[in-house]
């Protein structure tokens, strides 16, 4: 399988990243003026709430890390020839749009009547969070290289893919399962909030265990080096989180946020040390 060009994998890498900042700035900024990050917060600071920027300067960083998004992706489709593939610009311009649409607000979703709708105050988080830290995030550069005519293992890249967003969905869990008595006064109707605790918990071991066995499907069906199993060395690290947020509570959860994270991130690195050995 040829593999990317350094200079595709850090324009990706830059697009994803800037993504995540955009979309979390836009968060910061959206949860403050609809009333969700109070006094009452559990959750970690957050610049507009503390004061640190105002929600204008909250807006103007996101807006940045989103146009950098945008010529990130412009860089790329005029690198690999796909600057008229739509299927390209979808991504693209999907990406930045859910970016603001995670939480809306005035600014801005407001100047075309959506600022009263969004991703997560409708309970959508999970699906997002698996459809564009997931998929889109992992399946993007083979796509780009299937363009250019390179044979591309859809069904390794997709299996890959599945795990990366369930494990990234767990982070999205822990939080809402952290804020859901704040979120729930003032109609924040996340998933934790609509269907409880214990669903919460539920799904995050679901999405735990899933990822896991993405890994055994990956070593049955595509390799029979025993390298293909690296991944699962995290196992021992995500049962010790799934543990923690079945008995914690509130502020208390904010560290295994961060531990959600912890385990998708060095679940990728397995995964890219397994590649490398067993190709």
């Amino acid at each position: 399988m040829c593999r990317p060009s350094w200079d595709l994998q850090l324009t990706w890498t830059l697009f994803c990243i800037t993504v995540q900042i955009g979309t979390n700035l836009h968060n910061d900024y959206s949860d403050f003026v609809q009333g969700a990050d109070t006094e009452k917060r559990v959750g970690h600071a957050r610049a507009t709430a503390k004061g640190w920027l105002t929600p204008r300067q909250t807006c103007q960083a996101a807006t940045f890390s989103l146009f950098i998004t945008f010529a990130c992706g412009l860089y790329l489709a005029m690198t690999t020839g796909q600057l008229f593939n739509p299927i390209v610009w979808f991504i693209i311009l999907s990406s930045i749009f859910n970016a603001f649409a995670y939480t809306a607000g005035p600014y801005p979703l407001g100047y075309i009547g959506l600022d009263k709708w969004s991703i997560a105050y409708s309970g959508l988080g999970e699906i997002f969070v698996m459809l564009y830290f997931g998929y889109a995030a992992t399946l993007m550069l083979p796509y780009l290289l299937y363009c250019q005519g390179t044979d591309i293992p859809w069904g390794e890249c997709f299996t890959y893919a599945t795990s990366v967003g369930l494990l990234a969905t767990n982070i999205i869990i822990v939080n809402n399962l952290r804020d859901r008595l704040t979120d729930v006064l003032v109609d924040k109707r996340t998933t934790a909030v609509r269907f409880g605790r214990r669903f919460s918990i539920y799904e995050y071991v679901f999405c735990l265990v899933m990822a896991m066995m993405e890994v055994i499907v990956t070593f049955v069906a595509y390799s029979s080096s025993v390298t293909r199993l690296l991944p699962l060395l995290i196992l021992p690290i995500g049962i010790r989180e799934a543990r923690a947020i079945m008995v914690k509570e509130g502020e208390s959860l904010n560290k295994h946020v961060g531990g959600a994270a912890m385990v998708e991130f060095f679940f990728c690195i397995l995964v890219t040390m397994a590649k490398v050995v067993d190709p």
